[in-house]
């Protein structure tokens, strides 16, 4: 079977279609087995749901920056073996993002209103820096998602020991955001200047402690 190349065209219809359903519409059925199913739905207090909730809230308003900053990444980028894989890192992400809404609204809650914020941000912070060339788009990808991977580490000591959906949900999260990391370390990524990490790392800290809470 022959692989089809995608176009400018079919890359800048890719990333609107993916806007959309990312932040106008619930994620709906994945494409792969929700990790959580089949676990028992342990009884939480309302300060537990409430803190549960308000974690899965930001690991979702994380996934809708992960999107759009793939997306971002893709749409610009020179090779196209390079955009092939940060179209498959997106579709994969995009099971994380479904599984955390799924998550949150179990617990009785409801995802950030401001998710057409961090998509339009993440989204061209994404196009930005692949425009200055792909090694630097993957070095952007693969310091993301070290970051991401850390701060995954730090909401499963955070997140109640009884809470075993919440718990198994961020693990998988962790452990597939770890390989699309080294994917982008493998495919050439160049090393970030220390100043755009910490840069990176407040603008984080920014949208998390935002999003717990709306």
């Amino acid at each position: 079977m022959l692989e089809r190349h995608l176009t400018p065209l079919d890359r800048l219809l890719t990333s609107a279609n993916n806007a959309l359903r990312t932040v106008a519409a619930p994620a709906g059925k994945t494409a792969r087995r929700n990790p959580s199913e089949g676990l028992e739905d342990t009884a939480l207090d309302a300060a537990q749901k409430a803190h549960a909730a308000g974690l899965m809230r930001v690991n979702h308003a994380g996934e809708v920056a992960a999107q759009a900053l793939y997306q971002g990444h893709a749409a610009v980028a020179r090779e196209q073996h390079n955009a092939e894989q940060m179209q498959r890192a997106a579709d994969e992400e995009f099971d994380h993002l479904a599984w955390c809404e799924q998550r949150i609204r179990e617990l009785g809650y409801r995802p950030s209103r401001l998710s057409p914020l961090w998509y339009a941000g993440a989204y061209t912070i994404g196009a930005a820096s692949g425009a200055l060339g792909d090694k630097w788009s993957l070095g952007f990808i693969a310091e993301t998602e070290q970051q991401v991977c850390a701060h995954l580490d730090h909401h499963l000591e955070r997140l109640p020991q009884e809470d075993l959906k919440s718990r198994a949900i961020v693990e998988q999260m962790r452990d597939e955001e770890a390989e699309h990391g080294r994917n982008a370390s493998e495919a050439g990524a160049a090393e970030l200047p220390r100043a755009v990490k910490k840069l990176m790392r407040a603008t984080a800290k920014v949208m998390t402690k935002t999003a717990y809470w709306f």
